[in-house]
């Protein structure tokens, strides 16, 4: 598993996870599968675990135990897969015993779901999936499911047929690019003369705006905008709270590593309120509906041990919240 992806916040998460060690968990980003051995070593002989993953190689590296159900899919649809496990697993008519389910775990049946939202290592150091700047002859790729034939939409398509306005937006928004303008100018003009393919040709056309001091932070930025749009993050993110929440037993926990502000704007807004606004909704009495609760008011961080001895692990989040 540690030559995959090592976990980040593994002992923290999993503990603020499991209530019940003969409960149904799903772990959303299985990813190289370190949070869900370890969530499988800690649960009992009864109880489950469904992994998500939408990466064909994290499914392939998938652990052999027979408590661990794994489904190859965007987490965004973690209710419809849930509802489905819940129905192939309820004892005598399937219907009736859903239904029944349903009633009394206020709509949900999972004891807990785990979401850690940062790119595997094995993503990172893979040269050929395009994801990191380290690599000059990389392939503009960034698709988290690469191969699959729904998303042919890659790095390069979006860099190269996207108008100004469009990718001056992406890195405004998702990249927070101090200087996205003139980020944007130097790729349109770049591609007008050959199409930017590789890695290596994206850091040259960009490279009058690049800081000389500490680059690297700047084109993480930048490469990091280009995967949200590439992979429809922050709308997947949206899609997989609901679902989580919905999914969720009364008492059930949301636990979620975030690894940069946009997306952990997001899960605290929608823990705070239940939707990604982070706006209040009142009921005909007044009274505010969300379906969470926060555990920990304020983000859980790694150590500065576990940061030394994982660099990646220096801007997570975690936080923790319980279903009403």
């Amino acid at each position: 598993m540690s030559a995959y992806h090592t976990p980040v916040l593994l002992d923290e998460s999993v503990s603020a996870l499991i209530t019940d060690t003969s409960g149904l968990y799903a772990d959303a980003t299985f990813g190289g599968g370190g949070h869900s051995a370890e969530i499988l070593s800690r649960l009992s002989p009864r109880g489950r675990l469904i992994g998500f993953d939408r990466d064909s190689e994290a499914i392939a590296n998938r652990i052999e135990d027979p408590r661990l159900t794994m489904v190859h899919g965007d987490f965004r649809f973690i209710r419809n897969f849930v509802e489905l496990d819940r129905r192939q697993h309820a004892p005598g008519d399937s219907q009736t015993a859903a239904a029944a389910g349903m009633k009394d775990n206020n709509g949900g049946v999972l004891d807990g779901v785990l979401a850690d939202l940062g790119v595997s290592s094995h993503q990172f150091d893979s040269a050929e999936r395009g994801f990191s700047f380290r690599f000059e002859d990389a392939p503009l790729d960034m698709r988290m499911n690469a191969g699959e034939k729904e998303n042919q939409k890659t790095a390069a398509t979006v860099v190269n047929t996207y108008t100004e306005e469009e990718l001056e937006k992406i890195f405004r928004l998702y990249g927070e690019v101090e200087n996205s303008r003139a980020l944007t100018r130097l790729i349109v003009f770049a591609r007008a003369s050959a199409p930017i393919r590789t890695t290596g040709e994206l850091d040259a056309a960009i490279e009058s705006v690049t800081p000389k001091v500490a680059p690297h932070k700047y084109l993480a930025k930048v490469y990091q905008a280009l995967r949200i749009e590439v992979n429809d993050e922050m709308r997947s993110l949206e899609k997989f709270l609901e679902g989580a929440s919905a999914s969720l037993k009364k008492g059930g926990r949301l636990v979620v590593i975030t690894y940069h502000s946009l997306e952990d704007r997001m899960v605290k807004n929608f823990i705070k309120a239940g939707n990604i606004e982070g706006e209040l909704v009142k009921d005909t009495f007044g009274r505010v509906e969300t379906p969470l609760r926060a555990v920990n008011r304020k983000p859980i961080l790694p150590s500065e041990a576990e940061i030394a001895g994982n660099t990646r692990a220096r801007s997570a989040k975690l936080r923790v919240a319980e279903k009403l």
